[in-house]
């Protein structure tokens, strides 16, 4: 009779006789844990009355109420506000700004009347004091706790009766009854299971905070992300001052939804339009620059790309590349190269994007190719062109995901001409905006004065 397994992985469920400190299938270290005892055959039980089974037609869909939270970037991500009851998770790399926003969230909520508990298990009282200090974050309903006990923190949310709870980071938090260590598979999911039973239990919506991995995936078990209702991502630079809200899961809104916001002395501050943020401040034209409309989220946003080609120093010419995929770059160059004549093999290519955005999507193709034969012909595009569109590898501009949302944006913003799956050939696009840029740039020629005799 074959032996049952006795160890299994907390993360895809693959099983083994023995334990072991990595898993045969998805290669993660500390998720192999004992099995449990064998269940039983489980025999049907009587479905109580009311809660039969009925046709969804007959069933009346409402809307889960929502209040919202005062920072209309972070409503937008969550879908409209905070929905009671709900469990979000907020994960992103140390020092994005995570605390500072939901510090600034836990104000405001306090400042509209509402208690809010913040619980940090990462910093102390008198730390957490001087952030909220600075970011003008002082409130006499926001009560504050440092506590990494779980069973004192379900304490403190029996006796503070909050209607919001911020803990600062589930990774930090540990349950006595557990052997293994805070941070541990085992700990984050029985933490994060605790504190959601008591969020749903109260109906009170619960804010957590996640360390990341190397990769940026939230660490600790996948269950983990299961458990959650929301679970939010926080992008951005260091050398930056702009900061990205994403949402993966979203059980109460969409998840194609951005928010920007833009980290300052005094905080962390929302960004409505940041159609600026990303366009050079220069008034004339300049050779090497175009203008794409990116998509992040719903949300599209005209970025500025600047290439720049000079003669090649080293027998190996450099391709360096800021904001932008170097595998696209490449491949534009060989296009460039092969359908429209630019010789470039023996040249430095330098591209960047302006404010630090980055462009991984094929939709800034074109943008890419423009800016690098401009600065190839030393001639500036015109002032109000912009360019969307991806590129084949046979010189075709194909159009980009959502190309009307893109143009309707260039055209708010004035641009006049907009280059995109119209001009079917690159061959043909390159030529054309390189002789509008010619046009716009010639001296007119003043008619001369006929002195009056």
């Amino acid at each position: 009779m074959a032996k049952a397994p006795a160890f299994r992985c907390s993360e895809c469920g693959w099983t083994s006789l023995k334990w072991v400190g990595r898993c045969g299938e998805c290669q993660q270290w500390g998720t192999v844990e004992e099995a449990g005892a064998p269940v039983g055959r489980v025999r049907p039980a009587a479905v109580p009355a009311g809660r039969a089974a009925r046709p969804i037609t007959e069933l009346e869909a409402t809307d889960a109420p929502r209040w919202p939270t005062g920072i209309g970037e972070f409503d937008r991500v969550l879908g409209g506000g905070i929905v009671p009851g709900a469990v979000v998770l907020c994960s992103g790399e140390p020092g994005v700004g995570k605390s500072t926003l939901l510090l600034a969230v836990a104000a405001r909520a306090a400042a509209a009347g509402r208690r809010v508990l913040y619980v940090s298990g990462e910093e102390s009282l008198a730390q957490v004091r001087l952030r909220a200090e600075r970011t003008g974050a002082l409130e006499p309903q926001l009560y504050l706790a440092s506590e990494t006990d779980l069973a004192t923190i379900l304490g403190q949310l029996r006796d503070a009766e909050p209607e919001l709870v911020i803990v600062d980071s589930v990774q930090t938090v540990a349950n006595a009854d557990n052997d293994g260590l805070a941070g541990g598979p085992s700990q984050v999911r029985d933490v994060a299971a605790a504190l959601t039973r008591a969020a749903k239990s109260a109906d009170v919506p619960l804010l957590l905070v996640g360390h990341v991995t190397k990769d940026g995936s939230v660490a600790g078990p996948r269950a983990l992300e299961h458990l959650v209702d929301v679970v939010a991502h926080f992008d951005g630079d260091r050398q930056t001052a702009l900061r990205f809200v994403r949402t993966s899961k979203n059980r109460f809104g969409p998840t194609d939804e951005v928010g920007c916001f833009e980290m300052t002395g005094d905080g962390i501050v929302e960004v409505p339009d940041p159609s600026g943020l990303f366009l050079s401040r220069s008034t004339t034209p300049l050779a090497g620059t175009c203008v794409t409309v990116a998509l992040e989220g719903r949300r599209a946003i005209p970025v500025e790309v600047q290439a720049l080609v000079v003669d090649a120093s080293t027998p190996q010419p450099r391709r360096v590349v800021n904001g932008v995929d170097s595998s696209r770059v490449a491949m534009v160059l060989a296009v460039l190269e092969r359908h429209t004549g630019l010789r470039l093999g023996g040249k430095d290519v330098y591209v960047s994007t302006v404010g630090g955005m980055r462009l991984t999507e094929p939709g800034a193709d074109l943008a890419i190719a423009l800016a690098i034969a401009s600065a190839e012909h030393q001639v500036a595009l015109p002032r109000r062109l912009a360019a969307v569109g991806e590129i084949s590898l046979a010189g075709e501009i194909r159009a980009a995901s959502s190309a009307k949302r893109r143009v309707a944006e260039a055209r708010r913003l004035g641009y006049q001409r907009v280059i995109d799956e119209d001009v079917a050939l690159v061959r043909n696009a390159i030529p054309e905006a390189i002789s509008a840029g010619r046009r716009e740039s010639a001296p007119v020629r003043q008619p001369v004065a006929v002195p009056e005799f």
